[in-house]
């Protein structure tokens, strides 16, 4: 059985307000693609399909034709569970009409598994799935009273039993995988994911996932990366696209399972292309270094956090020329070198410019006013003098 673990799709998320469903929309493509290439039996999304969970109509029917396409007409199953961005009322709401199309949409947590036959391959996947298990998900007090310590023991421990029950259910004769959304201990985080709790105590220990799980595909962190510690192979395949620019040069990917019932699973790394990739650039020759870069074309079809060292404040007139020159531009944050500290005591023989000059500097940390700025404060301060 050859099996497709993709999750945290965050389709209606932008970047600053900046659209990115046309980026969304090429990655599903490009995962149609690669599922048809490579001859995937099944494919598993571990959650996160929506950014929120209240998502625009343009996202939901993107994910509809998403999964009618991969489905390819109930001829190849399609299991998604909900996420902790999702609503998982939401999510299910059309899963009697998804199930005639062979996709299992999962929402809330459950201890019973999907017993899913794969025909291309005439294999029988039992699939333990849990859902983004919150408390309230759970649906019950995981810890009366207690500290972080304490709570963060009996989620742990909740979840254990959870898979634990559900290995009952494995057979010797099937493909067994277990999936679920949550944050397992010492995964690599990024910017782009609210936590999963406040203050980060719902975490759980690999040695936690079903013992006899050939699979597990895991959601939530958008890094690609192995879970360390685990008893068998146990894989977040990452966010298909960078959401923020702490993934700037993350290579993105999707996860290939070859599996046969008994036998150890075979794990490999499909890498995207699709999408814009997010950069950062940092001028520290100022501006001129930037237009050199745009001539030269650089990250032309990207998303850039640029970073630029300047004396004096950049006008609007100099963000506006940038942001026409590249449009992929979300921030443009000044870093003003630094100067000498000057004396700030008043002396009748320093020249109220200068003061003017000096204060505006060392409050912008070392920014110098134009000229024009200096005169509307002298023509200021000379109309607060007549006044006087």
């Amino acid at each position: 059985m050859r099996v497709l673990h993709t999750a945290d799709w965050h389709l209606g998320k932008t970047l600053e307000g900046r659209s990115r469903f046309r980026e969304q929309e090429q990655f599903i493509d490009e995962l149609v693609s690669i599922v048809e290439q490579e001859q995937i039996d099944a494919v598993l999304l571990a959650g996160d399909a929506f950014d929120t969970v209240n998502p625009p109509a343009a996202a939901e029917q993107l994910f509809y034709e998403s999964l009618a396409r991969l489905s390819d007409g109930g001829r190849r199953p399609v299991a998604v569970i909900a996420g902790n961005h999702d609503h998982p009322d939401r999510l299910t709401a059309a899963s009697v009409l998804a199930a005639t199309h062979s996709i299992i949409l999962l929402g809330l947590p459950t201890i019973e598994v999907q017993t899913i036959y794969v025909p291309s391959c005439d294999e029988t996947m039992v699939l333990a799935a849990l859902p983004y298990p919150s408390e309230s998900r759970l649906s019950q007090l995981l810890a009366a009273e207690g500290d972080e310590q304490q709570l963060r023991n009996r989620y742990d421990e909740k979840i254990g039993e959870l898979f634990a029950a559900m290995n009952k259910q494995f057979r010797a004769d099937a493909v067994n995988i277990a999936m679920s959304h949550l944050y397992v201990a010492g995964g690599a985080t990024s910017d782009s994911e609210r936590p999963i709790e406040v203050g980060g105590a719902y975490t759980v220990s690999p040695e936690r996932f079903p013992k006899d799980a050939q699979y597990v595909a895991l959601g939530h962190l958008h890094r690609p990366q192995n879970v360390k510690h685990a008893l068998q192979p146990a894989r977040y395949s990452g966010s298909p696209l960078a959401y923020s620019f702490s993934e700037a040069g993350y290579a993105k990917s999707v996860t290939i399972v070859d599996v046969k019932p008994g036998q150890p699973a075979n794990v490999l790394e499909i890498p995207l292309s699709s999408g814009r990739p997010l950069v950062k650039w940092k001028a520290t020759e100022g501006i001129a270094q930037v237009y050199r870069w745009l001539d030269e074309g650089r990250d032309r079809n990207a998303w850039i956090d640029l970073e630029i060292y300047v004396e004096h404040s950049l006008t609007l007139e100099d963000i506006q020329r940038l942001r026409k020159r590249h449009e992929g531009f979300v921030y443009i944050r000044p870093h003003f070198l630094q100067k000498e500290e000057f004396a700030w005591e008043m002396r009748e023989n320093v020249p109220m410019e200068t003061l003017f000059e000096r204060f505006y500097e060392k409050q912008t940390g070392g920014a110098k006013p134009t000229a024009e700025l200096v005169r509307l404060f002298m023509e200021l301060l000379a109309e607060e003098d007549g006044g006087e």
